[in-house]
């Protein structure tokens, strides 16, 4: 089993409130970790390597436990983060075994121009999929290169990765492309010309 990602863990004690502090004052994160109907497992992770791992490979990130010697493969089911003070509350992370299918929310990233004129949203930055739990996409890339107003982007119509599948709704809207409203429009015209403007008075001097 590769390292990448190791989390050190201790077993967990003590439960309750009082507790939980200590092991976040400790500069730990109170887990629990469960699934494959095992018994519940409480422990404790480092709160620094823990967050640098989800900053830099997202909630989907595999994680590889040693649990007294013992490494075990999990992936991060929910983190609970301070509203306030931002610091990891609590996490609940799932046993996984490799070659397991898993189901997770990945970030869908808009890229390319849509057509001159165009106002684009996005009405969910999530795709729900199914993949091969060690081969989950940290994100899936959707263009809109050139797209016209009019044109809607539905999650069944996005390309996804080879052993990908879609899990949530095929009719869910993600991306719609729409005319601008004229107000939008003339400020871009207007920016446009201004930039203009700017060039040719440089171009002047």
């Amino acid at each position: 089993m590769s390292d990448a990602n190791l989390l050190e863990t201790t077993v967990r004690t003590e439960f309750g409130k009082g507790a939980a502090r200590r092991t976040r004052r400790d500069g730990n994160v109170p887990a629990v970790l469960y699934g494959h109907n095992e018994e519940p497992q409480h422990l404790s992770i480092n709160a620094r390597e823990f967050s640098a791992i989800l900053r830099e490979h997202g909630t989907n990130a595999i994680l590889n436990l040693n649990i007294g010697g013992k490494k075990q493969l999990a992936m991060t089911k929910s983190v609970v983060v301070h509203p306030i003070r931002r610091y990891i509350e609590h996490a609940d992370l799932l046993i996984i075994r490799r070659g397991e299918r898993v189901t997770a929310d990945v970030h869908v990233a808009v890229v390319g121009e849509a057509a001159s004129g165009t106002l684009v949203t996005q009405d969910a930055t999530v795709l729900s999929i199914e993949a091969d739990a060690l081969k989950l996409p940290e994100s899936i890339e959707v263009s809109i290169e050139g797209a016209e107003a009019g044109t809607q982007i539905l999650a069944g119509a996005i390309e996804l990765p080879e052993g990908v599948t879609l899990a949530g709704d095929p009719e869910a809207l993600i991306v719609n492309v729409i005319a601008a409203p004229a107000s939008a429009q003339e400020t871009e015209e207007a920016a446009a010309a201004a930039e203009e403007a700017a060039a040719a008075e440089e171009a002047a001097e």
